[in-house]
């Protein structure tokens, strides 16, 4: 029994496989476990060509058993066992793949496919183990081998006496040192929870002895343990089953057991796609939003499973930033693979199933809020601000996707409404879709900009958040409707005023030049206004940025000092414009006080902080005296 070394560049190779490939040392039992569901299935492809066999399933199962005293850990399984050529070609040539050439020579049938591809999986064993001994009995052969190996000096192989078909791989799991603790792979609770994890949904048992507890026979109060051999994985994957065979509650169930959150989902979304990629999908759109949802810390994306063998916890690549918030899995026998089943190539299978998804879960928000208004603003609550960010995000590139699931809240209906609502509403005469932005509903509904357009009869749209008004610039137009804030300089319905107002104007130009030079510096311009009625002043802005942009730009971090070109609008027909008048023909100094007074008062509307507080108040002490 001389010891053969490995071919290819076994010594650099097999440290590469142990070191490198891998990032996670617990994922040597998912690749353990799927070879040995690789090695079922080989039998099963068996049955269907040789009329002597008999696939019973119940004969087919997979065993984990630890050990601690001796420190080993066993994973059997009944499949096909490998010959002693087998185990030379397989074992002892590393990165050669039987499975993969299983499927190479045998059509797959029946939605059975084997896992593995690369034949690297074995030798993640050597991350936590100092020697492996495979022990295996081939399907029709009389003699069964035993291979051994402490890693990349090489390996034996040698007859072995095994009564059944089928391979035990027994790991001797190392020591613990400093930085690693190796003992958990001999717990019943960690092997239990990596089986959980990776391994649920492989098609068949996976066997384990488990303690449980039970009331001593005579006692009332005193418990004791024993061992059950219990199957560990679920084996059949909800997402493989009809939806015809699964209600509501099952998917709620699925949702809690796979810990995507702590609610319950308003909604799912279960897809099923045979075409040219062939994958199945199950979406949660949840109810709340996580804790963490709008931090560094928030990792979006879906679980990737192939062939039912979990390969990434969140694979972000299969949604976009906008529709983060979705919960689910995905799970694809087409997808290419690096070779630890790690990290997924960037390949088009990826790319068509991203997409697709992103087809799927819009098509279903849109059904959302035609046919369940009432969920949909409750999901719209928790992640309306997440949409309004993808309107505005990468330049506004899919403002189209997202815009039809936008709400508003709307000043006549004072609900949340669509775009589309809206445009439908709109009488013929109005050319623009308004919008007021401020702190809360009540606040605008008080704000002097808002009443020309509210005397007119036209429904405004409130902006609380301090995405919305960003993201309709970036919308700019819906349905060849352009957006206007009713604090712009031309609300285009004021033409009917505007000749009044332009001889007031200039009636009146040496008192707004000497308003104006009193606020140099603070505002662009000093103006008769078109909009107020009752209230004596307002500012709005004159270009891009609105002064509720300013308000958030200052707000930021790394602040700019963006400013937006704000304009003083006075009202002729108010009663403080006839005293201001009268001041500045009788006393500038009285003029000046009450334009200050004035300007400290549009910015207090707004919600901007004045200047000098304590000459504010002084002012005021003034006017009072």
């Amino acid at each position: 029994m001389a010891k053969q070394a490995f071919k290819a560049e076994s010594k650099r190779l097999l440290d590469l496989m142990i070191n490198s490939i891998y990032s996670n040392r617990e994922i040597f039992l998912r690749e353990l476990i799927s070879n040995a569901s690789d090695a079922i299935d080989k039998m099963y492809y068996k049955a269907l060509t040789d009329d002597s066999l008999t696939f019973n399933r119940e004969d087919y199962y997979i065993k984990i058993d630890a050990d601690k005293e001796s420190r080993t850990l066993k994973v059997m399984d009944t499949g096909i066992g490998m010959t002693e050529e087998e185990l030379e070609n397989n074992l002892g040539v590393i990165a050669k793949s039987g499975s993969h050439v299983f499927k190479s020579e045998n059509e797959i049938k029946d939605g059975h496919d084997i896992i593995g591809q690369f034949g690297v999986g074995f030798y993640s064993a050597f991350m936590v183990a100092d020697k492996v001994t495979v022990l295996t009995k081939a399907f029709g052969s009389d003699q069964a081998f035993k291979w051994e190996s402490t890693g990349a000096d090489g390996y034996t192989i040698e007859p072995y006496e095994k009564e059944n078909v089928g391979t035990e791989i027994l790991l001797k799991i190392k020591e613990n040192t400093e930085d690693e603790n190796y003992d958990e792979y001999l717990e019943e609770y960690r092997l239990r929870s990596i089986i959980k994890k990776y391994s649920d949904f492989i098609r068949y048992p996976i066997k384990m002895e488990v303690t449980e507890s039970r009331l001593k026979e005579g006692s009332e109060n005193e418990f004791e343990e024993y061992k059950e051999e219990q199957t560990i994985n679920s084996m059949v994957p909800i997402w493989r089953k009809n939806k015809s065979e699964l209600t509501d509650e099952d998917y709620v169930n699925f949702y809690q057991e796979k810990h995507y959150g702590f609610d319950k989902p308003l909604k799912h979304i279960h897809i099923k796609v045979d075409g040219t990629v062939r994958y199945n999908a199950i979406l949660f759109i949840p109810e709340n939003i996580p804790f963490d949802y709008y931090s560094k810390e928030f990792e979006k994306g879906l679980e990737l499973y192939s062939s039912g063998v979990l390969i990434m916890e969140k694979c972000p690549d299969l949604l976009p930033d906008y529709f983060s918030f979705v919960k689910g899995m995905v799970d694809s026998e087409d997808l290419s693979l690096n070779i630890s089943r790690e990290i997924l190539q960037q390949d088009r299978q990826l790319k068509f199933i991203a997409k697709n998804i992103q087809s799927k879960i819009k098509r279903e928000l849109e059904n959302f809020l035609k046919n369940d208004r009432e969920k949909y603003e409750l999901f719209y609550k928790s992640f309306g601000r997440q949409l309004k960010f993808g309107v505005y995000n990468n330049f506004g590139q899919d403002k189209d996707v997202l815009q039809d699931l936008l709400m508003f809240y709307s000043s006549k209906e004072e609900k949340l409404v669509t775009l589309d609502e809206y445009v439908s509403r709109m009488p013929e005469d109005q050319k623009y879709i308004y919008y007021a932005t401020g702190e809360t509903n009540e606040r605008i509904a008080r704000m002097p900009q808002t009443e020309l357009v509210a005397d007119k009869g036209y429904e405004i749209l409130y902006f609380t958040e301090d995405v919305d008004e960003f993201a309709i610039k970036m919308l700019m137009s819906y349905k060849d409707k352009e957006f206007k804030s009713v604090a712009s300089g031309d609300l285009g319905i004021d033409e009917e005023t505007k000749e009044k107002t332009e001889a007031e104007e200039k009636e009146n130009k040496d008192l707004l030049d000497y308003m104006k030079e009193t606020l140099s510096g603070k505002v662009k311009d000093v103006k008769i206004s078109t909009r107020l009625k009752n209230h004596p002043v307002c500012l709005t802005a004159d270009g891009e940025v609105s002064i509720e942009m300013e308000k958030i730009l200052s707000a930021m971090p790394n602040n700019q000092e963006v400013k937006a070109d704000k304009i003083l609008e006075i009202n002729a027909d108010h009663d403080v414009f006839r005293s201001l008048k009268a001041a500045f023909e009788q006393d500038k100094e009285k003029a000046a006080l009450y334009t200050n007074l004035l300007y400290n008062q549009a910015l207090l509307i707004e919600g901007l902080p004045v200047a000098d507080p304590i000459e504010f108040t002084n002012d005021i002490c003034k006017v009072m005296v």
